[in-house]
């Protein structure tokens, strides 16, 4: 008799193999924290700034620029490991994940879009840049994932955690640009985004995905009316929390106060960093 009752999942979504061959053991050196960020000033830039630009900005959006800064400030967490030693990169990506429904409830998937040199970028244009590469993404017409997710379907459950290892080995630590194999160029850039909070998550501490070699993930949680004391004295205010999981091989708590610092600027001081809203601006698409 068997120990346990079981049956085998069929139909596995790419991202479940993906996972499948990512994580084996628990030699992990994740480091976990999280800031609770007011954010009654950045939903009202967030209402201002969609009357005035007819734009669909979200909190993921000022997250991604956030972000961004804050690795401009601190270049040294904008790194890689390759051969055992730490890389700088030359430049910020921002990979958002994206939720992929479009086969029913059953067969939920998970996939990305990664936006660069954000920190030059007004949030006019990462709007207009991410909400187009979603769309590609959601109607699966993005070429380089969409090659991607097809290699991956193909690979047999017993060679996953070896292609991954191989894939990572040649994308990363020899350097490789394997986009005539249909592999997409630095697909994950330097940092992850995921918003939790569309879920209804307050906390959530998602996992680093050794095979993309990035040492920081945001998970945000879902806005929310708190209790707020500061001065002794107690108010009601929104919050949302910023769960970070960082790879402690790359990132240390100096890094990480750096970090923390520039996303409380900027997310609780909307209109002293982020554009400039004038009153005559509603701009065409």
């Amino acid at each position: 008799m068997a120990n346990l009752s079981l049956v085998k999942k069929k139909e596995l979504s790419s991202f479940r193999k993906i996972a499948l061959g990512t994580w084996q053991t628990t030699y992990d050196p994740s480091i976990y924290g999280t800031i609770i960020l007011r954010m009654g000033k950045a939903l009202d830039y967030i209402a201002r700034f969609r009357a005035r630009t007819g734009r669909r900005l979200t909190v993921s959006h000022l997250m991604a620029k956030a972000s961004a800064m804050a690795l401009k400030e601190c270049p040294e967490a904008n790194a890689i490991l390759r051969w055992n030693r730490i890389y700088l990169r030359q430049r910020i990506g921002v990979f958002f994940q994206v939720l992929m429904a479009d086969e029913g409830e059953e067969k939920v998937d998970l996939s990305g879009a990664t936006l660069y040199d954000i920190e030059r970028k007004s949030l006019l244009e990462i709007v207009d840049e991410f909400e187009t590469k979603v769309a590609l993404v959601r109607r699966r017409e993005d070429p380089a994932l969409e090659n991607t997710r097809a290699t991956f379907q193909k690979i047999p459950y017993l060679l996953l955690n070896l292609f991954l290892k191989a894939l990572s080995f040649f994308s990363f630590t020899l350097n490789l640009d394997l986009r005539r194999f249909g592999i997409a160029s630095d697909p994950f850039g330097s940092v992850m985004i995921t918003n939790v909070g569309s879920l209804g998550l307050d906390t959530a501490y998602a996992p680093l995905v050794p095979f993309s070699r990035v040492p920081i993930l945001f998970a945000i949680g879902e806005v929310r009316e708190h209790a707020f004391a500061e001065n002794g004295r107690v108010s009601a205010e929104k919050t949302m929390s910023v769960n970070a999981t960082l790879d402690h091989r790359v990132i240390d708590g100096f890094h990480a106060s750096m970090i923390a610092k520039v996303l409380r600027e900027w997310m609780e001081n909307p209109d002293a960093h982020f554009d400039a809203l004038e009153e005559s601006t509603k701009q065409p698409r």
